[in-house]
């Protein structure tokens, strides 16, 4: 529905904060299970996939494609095997988890703060009418 009213940059912008947020709850799962044993930690990927749909249905020069890209464009949750340096064979890395933690929320702010300044200039933009 946004994406009629708004354009794709909203829709995009809609899909990546759904990811963000999914990815921000794989790495809040990864903390929480840093004492399970042989737990192996998860990790969330979007964005190349992502990019290559809607670059792929931009060149197609119709504005439903890339719409069509955004929202069917797959979130692939990876499972990390093969790290593990602890006797226990879980393979959490705290530091690395809070790092990515950080970037997430980041990167969801951002994200947030776009959307809510496009739509502000849509309404400076209605005001005359």
């Amino acid at each position: 529905m946004s994406s009629i009213l708004f354009g794709n940059g909203i829709a995009l912008s809609e899909r990546a904060l759904d990811m963000l947020w999914l990815r921000q709850n794989i790495t809040l799962n990864n903390i929480a299970n840093d004492d399970t044993p042989d737990f192996k930690s998860q990790y969330l990927t979007f964005e190349d996939t992502l990019a290559e749909q809607v670059k792929a249905a931009s060149a197609t020069g119709s504005a439903e494609n890339v719409r069509q890209a955004i929202s069917s464009a797959p979130a692939i949750v990876r499972t990390t095997e093969n790290e593990t340096h602890r006797l226990d064979g879980n393979n959490v890395d705290m530091s690395q988890e809070q790092i990515d933690l950080v970037r997430t929320a980041y990167q969801y702010q951002y994200l947030t703060n776009s959307i809510n300044n496009e739509i502000k200039r849509l309404q400076e933009a209605a005001k005359p009418f």
